[in-house]
């Protein structure tokens, strides 16, 4: 299992001193899959926070960045790959059906965020 932590902090200038703090946590599995040609497989991306989508995307071995789907909600399908969300339990799935040789890549996920008042939330430091 592959965990991808991001943590900031970003200054904002005024008469007081304000600053504003965030945690985003994704984890994909599984971190390697092999697979046989003609079999089928799934990829899950896991989320910790509230989010506006997924995007799936696929680095071919030449380092060619694809985005697969931007996903907010149900299911979408391009041939043989299917995406799904599922909100509530705040994960979306990468299905790849009939696999083929030109398969052969790295798929990873990225979520967009959707602030709330604890998780993007502007504050006074005393």
């Amino acid at each position: 299992m592959k965990t991808i932590r991001h943590t900031g902090t970003e200054s904002v200038p005024q008469s007081r001193y304000h600053e504003i703090q965030y945690l985003k946590e994704v984890e994909q599995s599984p971190g390697v899959l092999t697979l046989q040609e003609g079999r089928n497989s799934s990829l899950i991306c896991n989320y910790s926070t509230s989010i506006r989508g997924v995007q799936w995307f696929q680095q071919n071995p030449d380092g060619r960045l694809i985005s697969l789907f931007y996903i907010a909600s149900g299911m979408q399908q391009k041939g043989r790959l299917k995406s799904t969300i599922n909100s509530k339990e705040r994960y979306s799935q990468l299905y790849i059906r009939d696999s083929q040789p030109g398969d052969s890549a790295t798929y990873f996920c990225a979520v967009e965020t959707q602030c709330s008042a604890d998780t993007c939330s502007l504050y006074t430091k005393p």
